[in-house]
């Protein structure tokens, strides 16, 4: 790797840095075959654990499992605490613009967004105008995409507000680390991930209607095992105590949603909905859906049941707002930004457009709507043709297109077939918002492009997961 991209553990200025000063000490005096084959033992544990995805589209769609890297990624204290704190701002002001969108909408009648960005946009429901959401918590559960390019930089490189994953990945990677690894974790007070479900479920409770008991019954709806997540949801439901449904296990009656069980009917109080909002309720959204369940929405209008996330959150996973995340911030809070944005050519503008078009060759170019890694130019490592094809997409549709400087992405120790190299990083914290309070677990789900130069962190494109470790420090 270039000395241009800043390495986690051994900056060009400082030699080895000071979090990692265990971890070299203890690289150094483990035997490489050793390292490999506990790699083995922890790719085995994870296929008898099932813990698999699929990837859609694929021919050959089996399950996998993610690769799974062996090193831990350390961040300190210190800057986990700058990084939780820009984290919670964050996700206030999402909550606070999905609550003024689907009610006074102030903040177009302030001209800080233009209209259309909302009403011509897909993940935009109508249908929510006007409903109350218990404590205006649209998010409580969300995860953020955060990048670093120096020592103190950090920067937000994408918000999902709709149906975050991976958070199983993150207590399975710490559970194997402690197993296989239990002399490296005595050289660090590393703190724990483990209360995860713990604080899912509070954070669920606490948005419960207020007309449902002092123990809410709480169910996870997913589309069934056929979901390339299913795995995260099975395993979440078991690890929070609730229980995992499908649309035909609910049913709707008289304004209030119940689930089937042996005993018969049980009203359900909050439903963690892993099923998109165009399938979850066919008499609202997609009469095909078999995924949902037949007057969902008219209970959760009349306030009888939660929904986590709320329907029509997805509008700020689009990357068109994320680019203007901080006036959205200074809007609602009167703040800067703790965690920076990635500066954004919006392709709908025209200068902007003009300028994607002549530097292709320098840009990161995504789908305003796109994730998994899919539908994405990285133009430095694109060829001619590709970009020339690119480029004629972005003339047909230049709104569904947003472009950003490629990121001198930080790299991270990486255990590959060769050894011990750098790889490029990200991280997903996952930040719980409940009415009581907001709740953030130290660390998240460290993916890493385990490809030689690649910036594609994403499992769908051969991306891996690390540990992540918050130290005290």
């Amino acid at each position: 790797m270039g000395t241009e991209f800043f390495d986690e553990m051994r900056s060009s200025i400082e030699g080895c840095r000071e979090p990692y000063r265990g971890l070299a000490e203890w690289l150094e005096g483990i035997p490489d075959d050793l390292i490999e084959q506990r790699r083995s033992e922890a790719e085995l544990l994870f296929r008898r654990i099932g813990i698999t995805f699929a990837v859609y589209g694929e021919a050959r769609s089996e399950e996998r499992i993610i690769p799974f890297d062996v090193v831990p990624r350390i961040i300190t204290g210190t800057e986990w605490g700058r990084m939780a704190e820009g984290l919670e701002q964050r996700v206030k002001a999402i909550n606070a613009f999905l609550a003024d969108i689907y009610s006074n909408q102030e903040i177009l009648k302030a001209g800080i967004l233009p209209a259309e960005l909302i009403f011509a946009n897909p993940a935009f429901r109508p249908e929510m105008m006007g409903r109350k959401i218990r404590g205006d918590v649209y998010v409580p559960i969300a995860g953020i995409d955060i990048v670093r390019v120096d020592a103190d930089t950090f920067y937000v490189l994408e918000d999902n507000a709709r149906t975050p994953s991976g958070v199983s990945y993150m207590l399975e990677d710490r559970e194997v680390m402690m197993l296989l690894f239990p002399e490296l974790f005595s050289r660090y007070n590393v703190r724990p991930v483990e209360n995860y479900p713990e604080e899912l479920l509070a954070t669920l409770q606490s948005i419960a209607p207020e007309n449902a008991p002092r123990e809410p019954t709480i169910a996870l709806l997913t589309p069934g095992p056929f979901n390339s997540a299913f795995y995260e949801h099975s395993f979440l439901a078991d690890k929070v105590g609730i229980e995992l449904v499908e649309g035909h296990d609910l049913v709707v009656r008289d304004n209030f949603v119940y689930m089937r069980t042996t005993q018969g009917l049980q009203q359900v109080d909050v439903i963690y909905r892993r099923v998109d909002d165009d399938f979850i309720d066919p008499l609202t959204f997609r009469p095909d859906s078999a995924l949902g369940v037949a007057g969902l929405m008219s209970v959760y209008e009349a306030g009888n049941v939660s929904l986590a996330n709320a329907v029509g959150t997805g509008i700020a996973d689009d990357k068109a707002i994320y680019s203007y995340m901080p006036e959205i911030l200074k809007f609602y809070l009167g703040e800067e930004p703790i965690l920076k944005n990635v500066p954004t050519h919006r392709c709908r503008e025209p200068e902007a457009l003009s300028y994607v078009l002549d530097n292709l060759a320098e840009l990161v170019v995504k789908e305003v709507h796109g994730s998994g890694g899919y539908g994405m130019l990285v133009g430095p490592t694109a060829d001619r043709k590709t970009r020339e094809e690119f480029a004629a997409k972005l003339k047909e549709e230049p709104e569904n297109y947003i472009a950003q400087p490629t990121l001198a992405l930080s790299t991270c120790p990486t255990w590959v077939e060769s050894g011990l190299a750098p790889r490029h990083v990200d991280l997903r914290p996952f930040v719980l918002t409940g009415t009581d309070k907001v709740r953030i677990v130290p660390g998240g789900l460290t993916r890493v492009a385990l490809r030689e130069g690649s910036l594609v962190v994403n499992s769908s494109q051969g991306g891996g997961t690390k540990d992540t470790w918050v130290i005290n420090g």
